[in-house]
């Protein structure tokens, strides 16, 4: 695979300091004095005329004078030069530079109505330059003695990456990570983020060996798809938690270099967030307690929590926590009471908290945990301790931490909160010390806790096999298309009301009868054919709420009723809006609202992750804030259904006073509907379907509004499934098969097909010998981001009539997307097919519309088919006789 294109602004051998200066409380001087003082062991170039040496460092004129072309430039000038230096870093080779200077974007360049940071950009890009800000702090790579920032104090080496658009909040987080001796694998400051962004960092250290897990503080995000993209890929190897700041639109507006189109609502990036496995927390306070347990923690096993106190009081405050957010207590088996009976003094308290009272000895402490740490059942401990007149809470501390590290078998996490300020600084230092994650109260704590507990529930459900939606669900693209065009093409931004009844009907949604009249006549015959009782409402343009002037009237029970109603409609209309444009009348049949849930389901189009799905109550105003959940599509039916209950959970849908419960399953499976109509139809930017009257499991939509806008000017965060890649092909034998990407369904029949797969067929793909796959190995195959990796399989149906899956091909891209590396492999039993070359055949087509530069592959020695398969197909081979591989590569012509 091909280097990221900003390996060498995070792995620099040299670094050039342009603006380098000796005077002190200048970013020249302190970015000099920390390159300095962090024992980099590349050249350190300072570039100022006005110096022979900056900090004992022979300083150079001009950039031209460089002796080397540094990896990196740090330019420290005011903000106007920094243009021209653009220029004059490019023509000497130079690739990476780091912008200090703010106000960029607002000021302009000589002459030009340009501000300088676009006409920075403009030469950077010629160049192929990469910019780091601007307003940066800087970068830190403790790992190679890289300081090359201006900050106040360095990071030390460690295994977390952190990456923010603040540079206050960065040094706030040195500071409080240097009294936690707490290390960085990379400390990065984006500054404005005009060029180099979270999407490529996430890249980066997603696939870095030295980084284990990544924390991110974020203002905002241009490039939602790109973020989505890298986010979902670096989360599948590593935690990644993110503090996301400006909650309104206000707060962002009022502080950020954004208009209101184009800051994303809050909600959404929530949504975001964890669609792509990631972990939110709302503070800086809750930052740094996620940071303890990542620096000190490991990953949780279960979630429930066994709490061991020397106070009833703190005991009560993690419970009472715990519970509140959702968390849950462990029950402590029979034979682990027992052996707390034999321990815990009279008036303490075997069960789960076990309190062991404020006089228990150190001693006590070590007995207790010995018990707790071996009971099967215990997965999680939180070690409270309330300071004591009697013994030190250092020499408490050190029993407990005697006590874990003497066991050899694996061990439950283990949490401690010991409380107090001067009585217990340096017990906390200690537990830092020894890799023990340590807070000051109780509820900080289990905040910490539950945010491990978040995580993995995160995690699990991108691992979640989705149920497949009911196979008799209509899906009529084309009669739905044809409607969507003939507005689109007539000039309409809305479809009518009976165009949006035959959208939704085309896909399987059913709709309270529905009829249109341009005029007042006929209005009473229609109305028969409807049934009564109905319900009139005026079709006008230029009424945005009909309700507002009159022009929504229900249960009118005669033809003559409909009549009458809609001629003094017409006339409130005109005295409220004179030169109102009515097209006409739509007629409803009344549905049955009695018992029945009013929902409200709709498609919002937001400016940074483009359309998102909204589910909360009927009749409601519907924000992504305060009524509704939110979710990015694509959907299938297993985020369709997790959304259903995190409605319920949050209260946005309630579920009571019914007489019949809300069908989890109806709901789902017509949100996944909703979901397939925004894929197949770009045109549509906004769809609200307020209410859809749910009676057990019959779902009606009494009212729908849709929409239209330009195509191109819409685009899904996250890829959908690439239906138009689908055919069909014919194998050797006659049969035929449909070759198809990957879905997240198939997941059954992925198993099913690697477990006909030869032993020898399995080695030579994976290169070992590897037991069945697992579901969560399974799961990666089958839930793949179309983006920049491509799976296509060959499907037939067997003689059960039940599919099967014959083949498949992958390719995963680089992240600068120039190189995809493949692999091919079909069913054991099916071979000399010519499904092989099918499948290969596909692929190169498709990377070669992704335009990228060349395909790559390796298989085990032995492999001749497949090196036979390659060469007949353009691929050059090689056979590595040392490594015991073939490697194969396709280029494709410029």
């Amino acid at each position: 695979m091909s280097i990221n294109a900003i390996d060498k602004l995070l792995r620099p051998a040299s670094v050039a300091v342009i603006g380098a200066s000796n005077r002190a409380n200048r970013p020249g001087n302190a970015v000099m004095r920390n390159l300095l003082q962090a024992s980099f062991a590349g050249p350190i170039m300072p570039v100022n005329p006005k110096y022979k040496a900056i900090n004992g460092v022979l300083a150079y004129a001009t950039i031209g004078q460089l002796p080397v072309v540094p990896d990196l430039a740090i330019i420290c000038t005011r903000a106007d030069r920094v243009p021209d230096i653009i220029d004059e870093l490019g023509q000497l080779g130079c690739r990476n530079a780091i912008v200090i200077a703010a106000g960029l974007s607002v000021l302009r360049a000589d002459g030009t109505q340009q501000s300088v940071q676009a006409l920075m950009l403009e030469r950077a890009r010629h160049w192929l330059m990469r910019i780091l800000g601007p307003n940066s702090l800087g970068v830190m790579v403790p790992g190679i003695g890289l300081n090359a920032s201006y900050a106040h104090t360095a990071a030390a080496a460690g295994k977390i990456a952190f990456v923010s658009q603040s540079s206050a909040v960065c040094t706030t987080i040195l500071d409080w990570a240097q009294r936690r001796k707490i290390g960085f694998s990379h400390f990065v400051a984006l500054g404005d983020a005009c060029d180099v962004d979270y999407a490529e960092l996430l890249d980066y250290l997603g696939r870095d060996a030295k980084t284990s897990a990544i924390l991110l503080y974020v203002e905002n995000i241009r490039r939602g798809r790109l973020f989505m993209s890298a986010a979902r890929a670096a989360s599948t190897n590593k935690p990644i938690l993110v503090i996301k700041t400006g909650h309104s639109l206000e707060s962002l507006e009022s502080t950020a270099d954004l208009t209101r189109d184009q800051i994303g609502a809050d909600g959404v990036y929530d949504a975001a967030f964890k669609r792509a496995g990631m972990l939110r927390v709302g503070e800086l306070r809750e930052l740094f307690a996620a940071v303890e347990t990542l620096a000190h923690g490991k990953p949780i096993r279960g979630e429930r929590l066994t709490v061991l106190t020397n106070g009833v009081g703190p005991a009560l405050m993690a419970v009472d926590t715990l519970l509140s957010d959702g968390g849950r207590l462990e029950t402590l088996n029979e034979s682990t009471l027992e052996r707390l009976r034999q321990v815990v003094p009279l008036g303490g308290h075997c069960g789960n908290p076990v309190n062991l009272l404020g006089d228990a000895p150190p001693e006590l402490y070590q007995d207790v945990l010995d018990v707790l740490l071996e009971a099967p059942e215990v997965e999680n401990i939180l070690v409270l301790h309330c300071p004591s007149a009697l013994v030190s809470g250092e020499t408490y501390a050190a029993k407990v931490i005697q006590t874990i590290k003497r066991k050899t078998r694996k061990v439950p996490n283990v949490l401690v909160a010991w409380m107090g300020e001067s009585a217990a600084v340096v017990a906390r230092e200690r537990f830092s010390r020894a890799g023990i994650a340590s807070f000051r109260t109780p509820e900080g704590a289990v905040g910490a806790f539950m945010h491990m507990v978040q995580y993995r529930r995160n995690q699990k459900l991108l691992m979640e096999a989705p149920e497949s939606i009911p196979a008799d669900v209509q899906h009529d693209i084309d009669t739905a298309r044809t409607l969507i065009q003939s507005a689109y093409h007539e000039g309409f931004n809305q479809l009518s009301a009976e165009q949006s009844v035959a959208l939704l009907d085309a896909y399987g949604i059913q709709t309270v009868p529905t009829s249109t009249a341009h005029h007042v006549d006929g209005l009473a015959a229609q109305a028969e054919i409807l049934g009564f009782p109905v319900a009139l409402k005026i079709i006008s343009p230029d009424i945005l709420h009909k309700s507002d002037v009159g022009g929504v009237v229900l249960n009118l029970h005669s033809g003559e009723e409909v009549e009458l109603t809609a001629s003094n409609m017409l006339e409130r209309v005109f005295a409220t809006i004179p030169h109102a444009h009515v097209e006409g009348f739509t007629l409803q049949h009344m549905a049955r609202r009695a018992g029945a849930h009013e929902l409200r389901i709709a498609v919002k189009n937001d400016p940074v992750f483009g359309p998102v799905i909204l589910l909360g109550e009927g009749g409601a105003e519907l924000d992504t804030e305060r009524h509704s959940v939110v979710a990015l599509p694509p959907l299938n039916m297993a985020l369709s259904r997790y959304l259903v209950i995190q409605a319920l959970a949050e209260g946005k849908v309630r579920d009571t006073n019914l007489q019949q419960p809300l069908d989890r399953h109806a709901l789902s499976v017509l949100l996944t509907q909703v979901n397939q109509i925004i894929i197949d139809h770009p045109e549509i930017h906004e769809l609200d379907i307020n209410p859809v009257l749910a009676s057990g499991n019959e779902l009606t939509v009494v009212d729908i509004s849709v929409r239209l806008g330009d195509p191109n000017e819409r685009r899904l965060a996250i890829r959908p499934y690439p239906k138009e890649l689908e055919e069909i092909i014919t194998l050797k034998s006659g049969r035929r098969a449909v070759l198809r990407p990957i879905r997240p369904e198939d997941e059954t029949t992925h198993k099913e097909f690697d477990s006909k797969l030869s032993a020898s067929d399995r080695y030579n793909r994976y290169f070992a010998e590897l037991p069945s796959l697992g579901h969560e190995q399974l799961a990666r195959q089958t839930q793949i981001d179309y983006d920049r990796e491509m799976a296509f399989i060959a499907s037939a149906q067997n003689e059960k009539g039940q599919f099967e899956t014959l083949g498949v091909v992958r390719v995963l891209m680089d992240p600068d997307n120039t190189e995809g590396e493949f692999a091919v492999i079909v069913r054991s039993d099916i071979k000399g097919q010519g499904l092989g070359k099918i499948l290969l055949q596909k692929m190169i087509r498709y990377c070669a519309d992704c335009g990228i530069d060349r395909i790559t592959g390796e298989t085990m020695l032995q492999n001749n088919g497949m090196a036979a398969l390659a060469r007949a197909l353009g691929f050059s081979v090689k056979r590595d006789m040392e490594e015991g591989i073939i490697f194969m590569r396709y280029d494709f012509p410029d």
